[in-house]
């Protein structure tokens, strides 16, 4: 049986080390590359092919959603890699961006339950054959945020999202919110129209889904 190709990505030096270890202390694993940030993990996905990825959720350059960024890259650029994403976040906004283009070949797991290798071995090998894990307690989490949605629809939305919806409250376009954020006009976009999903906001004549997301942003607590 073919070992699965490897490539972890883990910006702290110490737990990039141990993650290591258990990924090298299984036979059926190649680690066939480490990455400190996002750049440098897709950098080594084009040059090592591997089968499966593991990332932090949280690396430069930006520190807020790298590990979901690579995930979407990954499902539009070579979907057949499966993606463990290790977080120490058990907020639902994460697993829901991870999850939003599917849940094939996708895993999510809190880094304190990675200290039994176990788990992250089994995840590993799960995604591999297009498998889903997701850790108990975020299934937990998220079942409680869909009973309070009503709470807050800005609870949804990722850092990354409310980061965006808090420029388009400035009134800038995708192009400026793109230069402001140091992202592709394109990534604006998808990040948009996940807010527009993720707030439910549908096509409708006469009525700019924009103003409106606006709006619920300027109007909840938890936004401007």
């Amino acid at each position: 049986m073919a070992s699965i190709r490897v490539v972890l990505a883990e910006d702290n030096a110490l737990l990039r080390e141990g993650i290591s270890r258990i990924i090298d202390g299984e036979p059926d694993f190649e680690l066939v590359g480490r990455a400190a940030d996002l750049p440098e993990l897709l950098a080594l996905i084009e040059e090592t092919s591997p089968g499966v990825v593991v990332t932090d959720i949280r690396m430069p350059p930006t520190g807020t959603d790298e590990g979901i960024q690579a995930a979407s890259w990954l499902r539009e650029h070579k979907p057949e890699v499966g993606v463990v994403v290790l977080s120490q976040y058990t907020t639902p906004s994460y697993a829901l961006a991870l999850l939003e283009t599917g849940s094939a070949g996708r895993a999510y797991l809190l880094k304190e339950k990675v200290a039994g290798a176990d788990e992250l071995a089994q995840a590993i090998r799960t995604v591999a054959q297009s498998g889903s894990m997701i850790d108990p307690q975020i299934v937990d989490e998220l079942i409680e945020a869909k009973s309070n949605r009503r709470k807050s629809d800005l609870s949804w939305l990722t850092p990354r999202e409310s980061e965006i919806l808090g420029e388009m409250a400035k009134g800038k376009s995708n192009a400026a919110i793109a230069a402001s954020l140091q992202v592709s006009e394109r990534a604006v976009e998808k990040h948009t129209n996940s807010i527009f999903s993720k707030l439910g906001l549908t096509e409708e004549r006469d009525v700019n889904r924009r103003v409106k997301a606006v709006l619920v942003y300027l109007s909840d607590p938890a936004g401007g």
